[in-house]
């Protein structure tokens, strides 16, 4: 049997994942509270060049400190994004919060026309003062934004990470033009998902402990 010669040690490995992206990603114009954002993006998709995308607001990291801080929930738009938050890294016991598979999105997707991810978004209680977490669906990106237009509430801080080919460039372009007062965090371009996303949360909550 081969024997394959790596490195078998959790803790190594972190170590040197995160002292490779430090040597190699250009992080010395970003903001302070944003390098481990842009240091948990990279390590969550392996893509020095990431940090070129990656958009944010003037004190969107803290605004999303300070919300976790203060124990709001977590919205995310898919079940793969609440499952990749490291929840143990939660300050308050944060509720992460899907309301992707409620037995009522189907019926409210034809209500309104739209895909089951932006459904599901109707659904989302206590909006004010979250964090939100879109790391699939530029549908579900574009439908928050709708929601905070008609007075539902505004979230301190939305994530706007979603993949694709159809909606996630248009989608992550009008989170950052949506208005100076909204704290967002993005990464423009095609590239996104639900790793990613979870990624900002994770690099945000392990900043308080």
């Amino acid at each position: 049997m081969v024997q394959f010669d790596y490195i078998r040690d959790p803790a190594e490995i972190y170590r040197q994942s995160f002292a490779t992206v430090e040597a190699e990603a250009k992080l010395d114009d970003l903001p302070d509270a944003m390098r481990p954002v842009a240091k948990r993006l990279i390590h969550s998709c392996g893509m020095i060049d990431v940090v070129d995308d990656l958009a944010f607001s003037d004190g969107a990291a803290e605004a999303g400190m300070a919300a976790l801080l203060a124990g709001k929930p977590v919205f995310c738009d898919v079940e793969m994004v609440r499952s990749g938050i490291i929840t143990r890294l939660l300050p308050s016991s944060n509720t992460v919060i899907c309301t992707l598979n409620d037995e009522r999105v189907a019926d409210r997707a034809k209500a309104i026309s739209n895909t089951r991810s932006a459904a599901a978004v109707d659904f989302w209680e206590d909006i004010e003062g979250s964090v939100v977490v879109v790391g699939n669906a530029p549908t579900a990106l574009f439908r928050i934004l709708e929601k905070v237009q008609e007075g539902v509430g505004q979230p301190a801080l939305i994530v706007g990470i979603p993949v694709g080919f159809v909606g996630a460039v248009e989608s992550k372009q009008a989170l950052a033009e949506f208005g100076s007062d909204l704290a967002f965090i993005t990464v423009h371009g095609r590239r996104g998902g639900s790793a990613m996303a979870s990624a900002v949360v994770n690099a945000l909550a392990g900043g308080l402990g």
